[in-house]
């Protein structure tokens, strides 16, 4: 684990989130107010943010599409944290995600400009990193290159970082951090690494894929933002992830933590894809909801090792992950709480 410095909330001392709200914001949410940083969560309208109960923040209801409304509640201001971004596998309206995501960004970077706060830490995601061939590890350099797999989401992401150093110019200090596959407490959705640890909780993981992916805990995401913020240099991005995992290896020791059952099966990567074709074409065609898995989202995954360096956070931020099976222990702990 990494420890921030206890100047923190000096040179930091109010902080403007963007979906604080959702599973990674809230967990940023939570670290600041722990170092004692004024913190004014923005928060979109009607949402209720069951994370945020009883944290005192100060709650701004509103969305991306001001940059005057956003200005304003950011103003006073000594660092913007931008985590807001649709993450979705399938969309009735794919623009939303290109309109969020990506026009999001731009105006969060303009309305700080705005209300001049001048360092900026956007929350981009490893979907902007490319991968490299078989089991080899990437890192920040590794160009983006999976054109041929990438979804919405992915592109979405991708897109957003590129624009988000445009907009930043030389009068913004931003700072990119890069999420692997993050897990825990709150992952309310859940996210792909909690659905694995709750369908293992209720006995419905019965298969896994070839390939491997980088699985950190959602805690040590929020840590390496703020570490970003307090250490990052500007222009530069930093991977924020744990431990490099085969599919088969991860649910195996979420099998064992949980005293579950193993998965007993590996499923073809070629069955998969299709089964994501065809599901993507019924919720395309006929429910209109999104399905559990599409196409794209299973060929970017399967049969591939989205495996990532640490290497640059580590040394330049002092980013520190806890051991996967502490994290693991700490996610089977939450969902059985709420009862898988």
């Amino acid at each position: 684990m990494s420890s921030l410095a206890d100047d923190f909330a000096r040179r930091f001392p109010r902080a403007f989130v963007t979906g604080a709200a959702g599973f990674i914001g809230s967990h940023v949410v939570k670290r600041l107010v722990a170092l004692g940083v004024d913190v004014t969560a923005l928060v979109l309208p009607n949402d209720p943010a069951p994370s945020l109960v009883g944290i005192p923040i100060n709650v701004v209801h509103g969305d991306l599409a001001s940059v005057p409304q956003l200005a304003n509640a950011m103003r006073g201001a000594s660092v913007v944290f931008h985590l807001a971004a649709i993450y979705a596998l399938w969309l009735r309206t794919p623009r939303l995600m290109f309109d969020v995501n990506v026009d999001g960004t731009r105006n969060v970077i303009a309305a700080a400009r705005e209300a001049g706060v001048t360092r900026v830490v956007h929350t981009s995601s490893i979907a902007a990193v490319g991968l490299l061939p078989g089991r080899e590890v990437a890192d920040e350099d590794t160009a983006f290159n999976v054109w041929d797999v990438a979804n919405d989401y992915v592109l979405s992401k991708y897109i957003a970082e590129l624009e988000a150093f445009r907009a930043a110019g030389d009068d913004i200090e931003l700072v990119a951090v890069n999420p692997a596959f993050p897990f825990g407490a709150d992952d309310t959705a859940p996210t792909p690494t909690g659905k694995m640890v709750r369908d293992t909780l209720r006995g419905r993981m019965p298969f896994v894929v070839d390939g491997g992916f980088n699985a950190v805990d959602v805690r040590d995401v929020a840590e390496g933002h703020l570490l970003g913020a307090l250490h990052g240099k500007p222009g530069r991005r930093y991977i924020l992830g744990g431990e490099n995992v085969t599919f088969r290896a991860f649910a195996d020791r979420v099998a064992t933590i949980a005293a579950r059952r193993k998965p007993l099966m590996t499923v073809p990567n070629k069955l998969l894809i299709g089964l994501g074709k065809v599901s993507e074409a019924i919720a395309t065609h006929v429910t209109k909801k999104s399905p559990q898995f599409t196409e794209r989202s299973v060929a970017y995954m399967a049969g591939r090792y989205a495996w990532f360096s640490t290497r640059r956070a580590e040394i330049e931020l002092g980013y520190r992950p806890r051991p996967l099976d502490e994290a693991i222990a700490a996610s089977v702990a939450w969902f059985g709480r709420k009862g898988a």
